[in-house]
């Protein structure tokens, strides 16, 4: 760990100066940096780039002088833990100037429940230290390298992530965001490696999660072979920055996430302008370049001072990209708005599909048309609205029309994006609200949807509540839901359980269009009757 001669004389000089004086010492016994702090803590400089990944120990161990024999702090534990050195060790100093004790911890590989983070040996004469370092050091890496081979490996492709989670909710609720996370993180084709719930009354403004837990996390990463984190909320810029400094750990939030799912589902160009956008708009507050090194300098004589920097030139370039979007989005609504316009000439009316995501929208259009609608059984399978007709019993034609599905704190950049996409639920004569009777969290994914149609003022146009699944759920219980909340029981995948709600359908919409008949005759009439 660190020869009793430079273990004296990093005493000595440690007594002389009355501060405490740190080695950071590389694997091949050279000193890398000498750190002088205060007399009770030092202050650890940026360092250098990991080796060979971030779930691999730095290939440093810091050794300094504790002037009051003090046993190691919380503080030099943070530091083993967040800057993964191979060990941190105190030369304990006595009243005399003379180097008497050395305490060294290093992390735990283990992944035990209830195991901390790290392991504090005993203490050890600094004449004679009874400690083989590169064997240990030797030993942790082995040890690492086989937890992190009993995972499962990821496919070419994906990434391995840990998953976080800050709430005060209560625990069911808790454990039901976190599910709905793991599958969005399985839809966008990442592996759930672990999961990490916080539940604290204030979040912490500089790392959105305790400094505490944030150190458990970042030893669980080292200990999994992970380099990235998911948070289940949407972080503002300086906590992703914060975060990622101290972790060096890619970091996502839910928005991001949500973007990426939708950049990957993005099939026909409008879809494709809408994600872009959206992305660009969640990018551009997240700009930052701290160096002036990277001006573009000012042209002209007499030009002073540094010209627009890399940060201008990016974020007016996104800028730019943007409005050139808006104008994109601009041109195919009028194409779309023309096509519906067509379809309301021929006074057919409009049935719209909505519905939490992967709650069987696409399975039910299907079902309901005979057609081949992509599914998946996958988080946002559908981003495009695709229309089909189809001919009820009465003998009479609507349309059917399948939408984006929605998702609980939707993106307000997904849904601005997407407004003109949604602008084919304001033209629906009828709203099929479809449910997953099955999902455990159906009644607040219910309420979701319910606070969306409420954003995009369609709560007032009639809904008939379809619920799905009914073939994985007991009959009694589907039995008391549908009567509780007046709606129809189906198995999209079951033609044989649709008739009733086919027939729900055919009464609604004929007496829409008896409505709408003799709203015409009224106005007939009263022309008439004026002339």
């Amino acid at each position: 760990m660190i020869s009793p001669e430079l273990s004296r004389d990093l005493a000595h000089l440690s007594f002389e100066s009355g501060r405490q004086l740190g080695l950071l010492i590389g694997r091949d016994g050279g000193v890398e940096t000498v750190i002088i702090g205060s007399p009770r803590s030092l202050f650890i400089p940026d360092l250098p780039n990991s080796r060979g990944g971030r779930w691999r120990l730095r290939g440093l161990r810091l050794v300094h002088a504790h002037l009051q024999s003090e046993p190691l702090s919380q503080e030099d534990l943070m530091d083993l833990v967040f800057l993964r050195l191979d060990c941190v060790a105190a030369v304990l100093v006595d009243q005399h100037g003379g180097a008497t004790q050395l305490e060294v911890a290093h992390i735990h590989p283990g992944t035990e429940d209830g195991l901390r983070g790290w392991e504090v040996l005993a203490r050890m004469p600094c004449h004679d230290p009874d400690l083989d370092f590169q064997d240990l050091v030797r030993s942790l890496e082995d040890e690492l390298e086989r937890n992190r081979l009993s995972i499962p490996s990821a496919r070419h492709g994906e990434d391995k992530a840990i998953l976080v989670s800050v709430t005060d909710a209560d625990r069911q609720s808790a454990k039901s965001s976190m599910d709905e996370l793991v599958e969005l993180a399985r839809t966008g084709g990442i592996i759930a490696v672990d999961t990490v719930i916080q539940r604290q009354r204030q979040k912490n403004p500089k790392y959105f999660i305790g400094k505490g837990k944030l150190s458990e996390i970042v030893l669980r990463a080292l200990q999994c072979g992970v380099d990235l984190l998911i948070f289940d909320h949407e972080l503002n810029p300086s906590q992703v920055r914060a975060i990622t400094d101290t972790t060096e750990l890619r970091v996502v939030d839910r928005t991001q996430l949500i973007l990426d799912i939708f950049a990957q589902r993005a099939q026909s160009r409008e879809g494709k302008i809408q994600v872009e956008m959206a992305q660009l708009k969640y990018l551009l507050p997240r700009l930052g370049v701290k160096d002036d090194a990277l001006s573009r300098l000012t042209g002209g004589i007499g030009a002073r001072g540094p010209g627009e920097t890399t940060l201008e030139i990016n974020r007016r370039r996104t800028k730019d990209r943007i409005a050139q979007l808006e104008d994109d989005l601009r041109t195919l609504s009028k194409r779309r708005t023309l096509r519906r316009t067509k379809r309301t000439r021929k006074e057919m009316p409009i049935i719209s599909i909505v519905g939490y995501t992967n709650a069987g929208k696409s399975t039910l259009l299907n079902s309901l048309t005979h057609s081949s609608v992509f599914v998946e059984n996958k988080l946002f399978a559908t981003l495009d609205p695709i229309s089909r007709r189809l001919r009820f019993p009465k003998d009479f034609e609507v349309i059917i029309t399948d939408t984006v599905g929605f998702i609980r704190d939707l993106p307000k950049d997904l849904m601005e994006s997407f407004s003109a996409t949604l602008e084919e639920l304001q033209d629906a004569d009828l709203l099929l609200h479809v449910i997953d009777i099955s999902n455990d969290q159906f009644e607040e994914q219910m309420e979701a949807v319910g606070r969306t149609l409420e954003k995009l003022e369609l709560h007032t146009k009639p809904v008939i509540t379809v619920f799905n699944k009914i073939d994985l759920v007991p009959a009694d219980f589907v039995e008391r839901k549908v009567k509780r909340h007046m709606g129809i029981g189906i198995s999209a995948i079951n033609p044989r359980t649709l008739e009733p709600l086919i027939f729900a359908m055919q009464e609604s919409v004929a007496g829409f269009m008896e409505r709408e008949v003799g709203k015409i005759k009224e106005a007939e009439g009263a022309q008439t009757e004026g002339f």
